[in-house]
């Protein structure tokens, strides 16, 4: 769908009537901005002007330093009014835009980022893109470009086509359906990964570090089938760093996008839903196996952080949190020593400066302190002769009184739109929260969200809406906002057991198959058939910072192969995985959800059927394992294949199955572990 036009405004260019809060923060500058629309390419046909597709969200500070020296500039606007036809573009809204011109710049230089910039012939196909550049230099870029296109449109038509040639390239072989899966490959698919590992400091070696919680949680189930210990230190190192570094607000709870350091220390400040969710799900995991207290604080504490700054009357939750206030990064969430002294009592500050490693001098700029430990609490409170839960209390008192102190500042700007995938994100990780903790809060919240995307993004066509603002759904959603809400349903009928979300779950399965899929149906389009023409219909297939949305859906169609006993589904599952096969050995980390996939086909593979009075106490119980093999269907009904002819008069009987066959139903659930420990080796 193409979106509207607005009438130019005085003193304010069109984006000051845009719904997206990122097109808005440019709406005063003097650039005769366009979104993106049909308006604005019949525009540059009429006039002969290339295009400038300029991308970004509102969380990203680079996009704010290139708005604020270069777009804000009379001189470079007027040059870019002039020559150019200029369209803004929010990442987070149309996705499907920003993942042509990124492929574009990647193609071009190697190199990817925002604020991405792109020139573009009328038609749409880029022949340049780039990211930030300062205003000298943006001139320059403005200047060479023009004249090429003026002088040299051959050059230019050239570059367009190779270009465009590249965008649209599928790099994938055929699937040749007689390739099986073996333990052998999915073991090359961990020595190549863990290759990658900084084991002193955790993550991913070099800088900047970003968290990639699937590599990780690749890793945990590494371990759990293989017991693997590197695997888990793998995980453990880094999350342990990560809660002690800068990266984590370490009063406020949540996490910033990246590290700019390779210790953790130094964030861009922004934060963003979607790596909190998939965090919290990690800690929630990794707490299942270790029952590690702080794994279980990180949980609770990033919740909070959502619930307090990102959620919505509605229900749904905001997108994200800038890195500035008052035109500086981080000055939101940095202290001074003395700051910290004038909120707190001279004995407690004391400690407070010592355990967060604050110094007059500052740890980041001068005078400025990020808060980040460097010892355990417990190591912390034996050298300093404290009780620990003592210090607990001390520190979890201090935190309150200078977050308190903190929300007196001016904050960063809220992105407050709503993301369909991102909140069924957060949907998994309320579930897994709930798994990990048995806090039925976790559980009533997911349920609330669940509500509010089938209410207010889902129509009665079977079309789900990717953007909620100002009470008002739009833009038809992309394979992620399916492929993340339809796993969503499924996590959240396994502590349910309602199975309206499974048949919400198939009907958004079968919208995905009859509008995103191809012929051979191996890999998924990102884009509906229904939705507008680009120069390219892609697939997004390798993982990132979040699961791609065909791994995502290729776990989908295996779980509720599973759960309906559907030979088609499953099939689907495995093409789609040996589509990326070849892949996964060499980029380990890019397709770290296929591996998880793989090892879910390679190992055994439990379906878990709970029925009787007990049985959402006992799911509840049994859960509290990590069981990354296993799918749990249950309840007081036989509405499954898997539960049918096993609903006991009275007690609660326990079946774990296997490919549809199942072992003698079991009344407890240490029994039930019993067998799936034997049979899982």
């Amino acid at each position: 769908m193409i979106s509207i036009c607005f009438i130019f405004m005085k003193k304010q260019n069109r984006l000051a009537l845009s719904k997206s809060p990122y097109l808005r923060q440019h709406a005063d500058n003097p650039v005769d901005w366009y979104e993106w629309c049909e308006e604005a390419l019949q525009r540059a046909k009429s006039e002969n002007k290339p295009l400038i597709i300029s991308i970004g969200y509102a969380a990203c500070h680079w996009c704010h330093v290139m708005a604020h020296e270069s777009f804000s500039d009379d001189g470079i606007a007027e040059f870019m009014n002039k020559n150019f036809v200029c369209i803004k573009v929010d990442r987070e809204e149309r996705p499907d835009i920003d993942q042509i011109y990124m492929e574009a710049a990647q193609l071009i230089s190697g190199r990817g980022g925002w604020p991405l910039n792109a020139f573009a012939l009328p038609d749409g196909r880029p022949f340049f893109a780039a990211t930030y550049f300062p205003p000298e230099q943006w001139m320059n870029v403005l200047n060479q470009l023009n004249q090429t296109y003026r002088n040299d449109m051959k050059r230019v038509l050239e570059a367009a086509v190779s270009i465009t040639e590249g965008i649209n390239v599928n790099p994938l072989s055929k699937v040749q359906e007689s390739q099986t899966f073996t333990k052998d490959e999915f073991l090359s698919y961990f020595e190549n990964h863990i290759q990658l590992i900084d084991f002193k400091l955790g993550g991913y070696q070099g800088k900047p570090k970003f968290m990639m919680p699937v590599g990780l949680e690749f890793f945990l189930q590494y371990y759990y089938l293989t017991g693997n210990k590197k695997a888990l230190e793998a995980v453990t190192v880094t999350l342990d760093a990560m809660a002690q570094g800068g990266i984590y607000d370490q009063i406020g709870g949540g996490f910033a996008r990246y590290s700019t350091d390779s210790n953790w220390l130094v964030p861009h400040f922004e934060k963003m839903l979607y790596d909190n969710t998939q965090l919290i799900s990690l800690y929630a995991h990794a707490f299942q196996l270790t029952k590690k207290p702080l794994y279980a604080e990180i949980v609770d504490q990033t919740i909070a952080f959502v619930e307090r700054e990102l959620l919505d009357k509605s229900g749904g939750f905001y997108t994200s949190i800038d890195a500035d206030s008052e035109h500086e990064e981080g000055k939101f969430y940095v202290w001074t020593r003395g700051e910290i002294e004038s909120v707190l009592d001279k004995k407690t500050a004391e400690l407070i400066l010592n355990f967060y490693q604050v110094t007059e001098k500052g740890n980041w700029e001068a005078g400025k302190n990020i808060l980040h430990s460097v010892k355990e609490k417990s190591d912390f409170a034996k050298e300093n002769n404290i009780l620990e839960a003592d210090f607990h209390q001390i520190l979890e008192q201090a935190n309150k009184q200078l977050l308190d102190q903190r929300n007196k500042r001016v904050r960063p700007a809220t992105d407050d739109k709503i993301v369909t995938a991102w909140n069924s994100l957060m949907i998994s990780a309320y579930v897994n929260a709930f798994k990990a903790t048995n806090n039925e809060n976790y559980k009533l919240s997911a349920v609330r969200t669940a509500e509010f995307l089938e209410n207010k993004m889902l129509a009665d066509n079977g079309i789900l809406y990717r953007i909620y603002k100002d009470e008002v759904a739009a833009t038809p959603g992309f394979l992620d906002d399916y492929a993340f809400t339809v796993a969503a349903f499924i996590d959240l009928y396994e502590i349910s057991f309602d199975i309206h979300l499974l048949d919400l779950a198939k009907r958004l399965l079968e919208q995905v198959l009859n509008h995103f899929g191809n012929e051979e149906m191996d890999l998924f389009y990102y884009t509906s058939d229904e939705a507008e023409g680009l120069i390219a219909r892609k697939y997004e297939y390798s993982d990132n910072v979040i699961p791609a949305s065909n791994s995502v859906l290729a776990h989908v169609f295996f779980r509720l192969g599973k759960l309906f006993e559907n030979k088609d589904y499953l099939n689907t599952a495995k093409k789609m995985l040996l589509k990326v096969q070849k892949e996964i050995p060499d980029s380990a980390a890019y397709y770290a959800n296929w591996a998880i996939l793989a090892g879910k086909m390679i190992y055994p593979y439990f379906e878990i059927a709970i029925l009787g009075n007990d049985a959402l106490k006992q799911s509840a119980e049994i859960q509290q394992n990590f069981l990354p093999n296993v799918t749990i269907a249950g309840g007081l009904i036989e509405n499954l294949p898997l539960l049918e002819y096993r609903l006991p008069p009275v007690k609660t009987f326990i079946y774990v199955c296997q490919d549809q066959v199942c072992q003698l139903p079991v009344e407890t659930v240490e029994e039930a572990l019993v067998i799936i420990e034997k049979e899982r080796l």
